[in-house]
């Protein structure tokens, strides 16, 4: 009789199991991109074309989502080059780099170091290529050497970072060198 009972129970609970994970396997093999993601510690990230190196950013830590193509990156810090030297610097508290439009966004406590002594502080930088305008916003603060201080909302970086456009509550002082 217990024979009977366990061989009924065993019956009942294989049945049960093969409806559950029928419908288990039907929803994965659904899915038609599976899950592709990967924690890395140490993630350099360059864009070179023609043996002319334009960017390299490096993060700490780094998280890649294969399906959005993007990386989400920790202590992050980049070098921008022209006419292969740095040209400009970058440190922030976190980054991305969006694989399919090449766009890298810093944001969280970002430093920028141009040629020509030129530093800013930003909340956030957005860089899309080397022919389009670099993007600061937030808490923006420009100097330049100890003769310019400016503060403001936003800034907008020429390509070649001569030209500057800054936006939103600006309040700026220039100095003179009293030599």
């Amino acid at each position: 009789m217990i024979a009977l009972a366990l061989t009924g129970v065993l019956l009942w609970a294989f049945a049960t199991a093969k409806l559950i994970t029928h419908d288990f396997k039907r929803q994965i093999s659904d899915n038609k991109q599976p899950q592709q993601e990967a924690v890395v510690k140490g993630v350099i990230l360059t864009e070179t074309k023609n043996d002319t190196k334009y960017w390299e950013v490096y993060g700490d830590t780094g998280h890649w989502d294969g399906n959005s193509g993007i990386a989400q990156l920790d202590g992050v810090l980049a070098n921008f080059y022209k006419d292969n030297k740095v040209t400009m610097s970058l440190k922030s508290s976190k980054g991305t780099y969006n694989s399919e439009s090449k766009v890298i966004t810093l944001y969280e406590d970002t430093f920028i170091a141009i040629e020509g002594g030129i530093t800013l502080n930003a909340d956030k930088l957005t860089y899309v290529s080397s022919s389009d305008p670099i993007v600061a916003e937030g808490h923006i603060k420009v100097r330049k050497d100890n003769s310019l201080i400016s503060t403001a909302n936003k800034i907008i970086i020429s390509p070649n970072y001569e030209d500057f456009k800054i936006i939103g509550n600006t309040v700026s002082k220039v100095y003179e060198d009293k030599k």
